[in-house]
């Protein structure tokens, strides 16, 4: 069955949620702001069939939140995926989902994605604005303290500094 579109739809919201609001979509997003950008990794850490990944990738290129680059491995031509400016702006979102869902899901396992301004050093409550220093909360100024690898800080700078020229 197809999935419907909201692409032409006046309200942002829907048009939003035509780009972003898939589970795998946002997931994907989640792995490539923490610089897991090709197919594999990706498949690896979702644990998506291949023709699910496919189409989601296929969507985010489509609506320009990603790039895809070839690369060499082995005798197959390959791909990274990159953030596009419009992928570098979903941070709020995917921050604001994380900050809902530790304030209204229980974690199983008790720990949560950290959201940390590196401006200051200090754990974001908001997701958009660091309460200690003021500092926006941007792609440049931001490390994620993940769950599955805590006190290892992914640098959310460095995923989104390789896509600036892609733009």
């Amino acid at each position: 069955m197809p999935r419907t579109s909201w692409s032409d739809d006046n309200c942002p919201i829907a048009r939003a949620a035509d780009v972003l609001g898939d589970p795998w979509s946002l997931l994907v997003l989640r792995e490539v702001f923490m610089g897991n950008n090709r197919f594999d990794g990706i498949k690896k850490e979702l644990r998506v069939a291949d023709n699910v990944l496919s189409e989601r990738l296929r969507r985010l290129i489509d609506a320009a939140v990603l790039t895809a680059e070839p690369y060499s491995a082995g005798t197959r031509p390959r791909k990274e995926y990159r953030l596009t400016a419009a992928g570098t702006d979903a941070l709020p979102v995917l921050h604001a989902l994380t900050v809902w869902a530790q304030r209204h899901t229980q974690s199983p396992s008790g720990k949560s994605l950290r959201i940390i301004c590196t401006t200051c050093g200090t754990d974001s409550v908001s997701g958009a604005w660091c309460q200690t220093c003021g500092a926006a909360i941007t792609v440049a100024n931001t490390a994620w303290d993940h769950p599955k690898s805590p006190g290892n800080f992914i640098e959310l700078a460095s995923a989104g500094a390789r896509s600036q020229h892609n733009n």
